[in-house]
């Protein structure tokens, strides 16, 4: 399989020229992650390479500030590694966080409910006691 999505690939000088430049992103983004601290590396990636400079996208400003401090020794880490960078711009561009569905309300049966009062009679005065008849006493 692997074979033939390389065969059509290369079948046309279009599609060759993407895959070529998704290649130089894939191996920018390798060599700024080993430079970058690994807390910053979930938040920032290599939008584009373009004219000798590298644009890197940061989720917050905070993250931006930091990789702007950086930009000397990325700059010199990837000329080390033989890229030709004479820039590196950061710019802030904020992920939206996955949608998280609120969890659900769970209901307690009617035996749980009762079970849950007599063990709450059985006890002493003291916070759980409380907690347990709150419980119990729930309608939902």
């Amino acid at each position: 399989m692997p074979h033939r999505l390389n065969a059509f690939l290369s079948a046309s000088n279009e599609l060759s020229q993407l895959t070529q430049k998704a290649g130089q992103l894939i191996t920018l983004q390798q060599l700024v992650d080993q430079v970058i601290p690994k807390s910053l590396k979930r938040s920032c990636r290599v939008l584009y390479f373009k004219q000798n400079t590298l644009t890197l996208a940061a989720d917050n400003g905070a993250v931006a500030a930091k990789l702007r401090q950086m930009t000397g020794e990325l700059a010199t880490h990837l000329r080390e590694k033989g890229c030709e960078v004479t820039g590196i711009q950061v710019q802030v561009q904020v992920n939206a966080p996955a949608y998280v569905p609120p969890p659900t309300a769970r209901t307690l049966s009617n035996t749980a409910k009762s079970q849950l009062s007599e063990l709450a009679e059985s006890l002493a005065d003291s916070p759980l006691k409380a907690a347990l008849a709150r419980m119990a006493s729930r309608r939902k």
